[in-house]
């Protein structure tokens, strides 16, 4: 099972833990500029026990540890990232995934 990991430079960041082993990484860029970084994360551990670490850049800083088992999952590394193709294509808007 695989989950996409997403952090917003200067809003948040999400931290791989214990339970995921980060697969492949995508900076996401809009009009030329990079705003944001996805993490394709396989989950290692149990899903129930597994928490992703998103920690709030916005102001000041605070921790919230979400339960993977609240976030989508996907049953290969394809599927994840046909979901971020989705996610992060407007028609002809200047967008794109690369590779990190």
């Amino acid at each position: 099972m695989y989950l996409v990991l997403t952090s917003k430079p200067g809003q948040f960041r999400t931290e791989i833990g214990a339970g995921l082993l980060p697969v492949e990484s995508y900076d996401y860029i809009f009009c030329g500029r990079t705003k944001a970084r996805f993490v394709i994360a396989e989950l290692t551990g149990e899903l129930a026990a597994t928490r992703v670490r998103v920690v709030d850049e916005s102001g000041e800083p605070s921790v919230n540890l979400v339960p993977a088992k609240f976030l989508e999952s996907f049953d290969s590394v394809a599927d994840a990232r046909r979901a971020l193709e989705d996610l992060t294509s407007f028609g002809s808007i200047d967008t794109a995934l690369v590779r990190a």
